[in-house]
């Protein structure tokens, strides 16, 4: 979502141009943006020797940043502590710099009122002490362990202002001076093989993302109700009793599937990400069965003859067979369009490569559910399975049948 307020820098550079190109897609940092680089690759390593910041990335409003935490958290005090309050320095030592660079810089008397400076322990958490609560809350909340990389995101740069001259106070929480940071921040443990390498990446190309969905503001962003499959709800009701087990489709799992579903009083409708303009065209099923795994060469030949003829194939790419179809008609420049098994959050970053498809207009992402929060554990039901499938043919308005008459 692109802000109005982008005081850390702006987007340079050409999408189209690769990484090792001087014109490739790049942050020209403001002189804001260059102290908080300064703070991010100096100051947190003077004050805590164990924490190393590694990959990172400026951008207009916000910054992105892998911590790799070496041994336990000891400040200059001896005192154990958490990355929070690592953060929460960071952020106090860029406040101070950032009043400084726009002029707010408070002069006059040292002290403040007691009230004042009971808000000011109340609202800040930058200080070295905490109430025991906010310590249990902080300690529960925290998931960073040792030598292992966190990404963390600190919210969006906010617009400031500059205010009058006024007593010398350790904080703004206490003055009113706004702070450069919203409040908080946002980190990602990588557990999975192979997320860090997806974080390292993300941050690498985060310039690059940035400039191609502001090249393609209607299509690199989610678009609500664009979808319409003209599939009532007791017309899947009625698929899922034929296609599913008792114990698959009962009452409690029909209500639960239902209430994650996008409707619009008469049809399921859906969300999409890319040109939803690849709706309006020819588009076939894949879906793959096991009673027909010993045709699927069959069924793959068929799907990318009629690809190369210009339809459009669409899948949940739920069966490998459906990965390896609509892999190889990605593989060969043949636009598809795929239906997600989650909604899309507010702010969704799909990877490089489908970034690029969309950019293309070679990749549509189509989804009919609520966007929900998933733990890694957590799978999706054979009910959610023959959903999808069931939209695949409602949106193409033909059996997954198809390629065995044609």
């Amino acid at each position: 979502m692109e802000r109005k307020q982008q005081l850390l820098g702006c987007i340079v550079g050409d999408a189209s141009k690769p990484d090792d190109d001087p014109l490739a897609p790049r942050v020209k940092l403001s002189d804001i943006g260059k102290m908080v680089e300064y703070e991010l690759l100096n100051s947190i390593h003077a004050y805590y020797p164990m924490v190393e910041i590694q990959d990172y990335v400026i951008m207009p409003d916000h910054l992105h940043f892998i911590v790799v935490v070496h041994r336990d958290i000891i400040s200059r005090s001896g005192r154990e502590t958490h990355l929070g309050q690592v953060i929460a320095g960071f952020k106090k030592g860029c406040n101070r710099h950032y009043w400084e660079l726009t002029g707010q810089t408070l002069t006059g008397v040292q002290g403040e009122p007691a009230q004042a400076r009971q808000a000011s322990r109340a609202a800040n958490t930058d200080r070295q002490g905490e109430p025991a609560q906010a310590r249990q809350a902080s300690r529960a909340a925290n998931t960073d362990r040792q030598g292992e990389p966190a990404q963390a995101r600190l919210r969006d740069a906010s617009p400031f202002a500059v205010h009058p001259q006024s007593k010398r106070v350790p904080s703004s929480g206490s003055t009113g001076r706004p702070s450069l940071f919203d409040y908080g921040y946002v980190d990602v443990m990588p557990l999975k093989e192979g997320q860090l390498e997806r974080q390292r990446e993300y941050i690498r190309n985060n310039p690059r993302y940035r400039l191609m969905r502001r090249n393609n503001p209607l299509w690199l962003k989610p678009q609500h109700a664009t979808v319409h499959t003209a599939l009532s709800l007791p017309a899947l009701h009625g698929y899922l009793l034929r296609e599913c087990q008792p114990t698959q489709i009962n009452e409690e799992a029909w209500n639960k599937l239902q209430s994650r579903l996008q409707f619009d009083g008469h049809f399921i409708i859906g969300d999409s990400y890319g040109n939803p303009q690849l709706l309006n065209a020819r588009l076939l099923p894949v879906v793959c069965h096991r009673k027909d795994a010993a045709l699927f060469d069959n069924q793959k030949r068929r799907c990318l003859e009629a690809a190369a003829e210009g339809a459009i194939l669409v899948s949940a790419q739920i069966a490998k067979g459906e990965r390896v179809i609509m892999k190889t008609a990605v593989d060969k420049g043949y636009p598809v369009i795929i239906v997600e098994d989650n909604g899309f959050p507010e702010l969704y970053h799909p990877s490089e490569q489908r970034m690029d498809l969309c950019c293309n207009n070679k990749l549509l992402m189509v989804t009919p559910w609520q966007h929900a929060y998933r733990r890694v554990a957590d799978t999706i039901t054979v009910a959610e399975c023959k959903t999808m499938n069931c939209i695949v043919q409602a949106l193409c308005h033909t059996k997954d049948s198809w390629w065995k008459n044609a």
